[in-house]
């Protein structure tokens, strides 16, 4: 190894990655992913390609700015990968639509009308509610929760999106609604 070499491993300092970083990736890699194993995975490709790149870090930001960085580019590919593997077919999103909506009156059917989630003011930090909506997050097809995902949690810009994924703005927007519609089905089904 040279000396510069020497000198860009001393900035990141790989001996301590583990002990300082790994919770913290973990847990970023698990609130995107929603999947224990594939986020554990996930922060150790992190920091193989960490240390691959090391020579790339120029120390202009802090390490861990630099490993989530890079740990957001894979789980950007971890969507990729997702939303190539799950596309339905025209006609059973149109079936499922028809489930919840009067196409002629542009209403809600009678049985799929929206319903209160209770009085609660803050469900998110209700626990039992976290763990039935990551189940109900879990049930969305993979491209349905790569843009949910990536938009209403990543808070991603259409455009980005769009571009990273490969869908068009208008497949986006139909898949954002759907993934909200499930998403709304799946917790009246199973909260309170």
């Amino acid at each position: 190894m040279d000396d510069t070499a020497t000198a860009i491993l001393q900035k990141a300092n790989p001996e301590s990655w583990v002990k300082l970083h790994a919770d913290y990736l973990y847990r970023y890699a698990l609130s995107k992913v929603q999947d224990e194993q594939l986020a554990k995975d996930l922060v150790q490709e992190t920091f193989l390609a960490a240390l691959e790149k090391a020579a790339n870090f120029k120390g202009d930001s802090t390490e861990r700015t630099w490993l989530t960085a890079i740990l957001r580019n894979k789980i950007i590919d971890v969507y990729r990968k997702r939303s190539s593997l799950s596309f339905q077919t025209e006609e059973l999103a149109n079936t499922e639509e028809e489930e919840f909506f009067n196409s002629e009156k542009g209403h809600w059917n009678p049985p799929s009308y929206p319903r209160s989630f209770g009085t609660e003011t803050d469900l998110l930090t209700n626990k039992e509610f976290a763990k039935i909506l990551q189940e109900c997050l879990k049930k969305l097809p993979g491209l349905w929760l790569s843009v949910f995902t990536m938009r209403l949690i990543d808070e991603e810009q259409t455009e980005t999106i769009c571009k990273e994924l490969k869908v068009t703005a208008s497949n986006f927007w139909v898949i954002i609604h759907r993934a909200k519609v499930n998403l709304r089905s799946c917790l009246q089904k199973n909260w309170q």
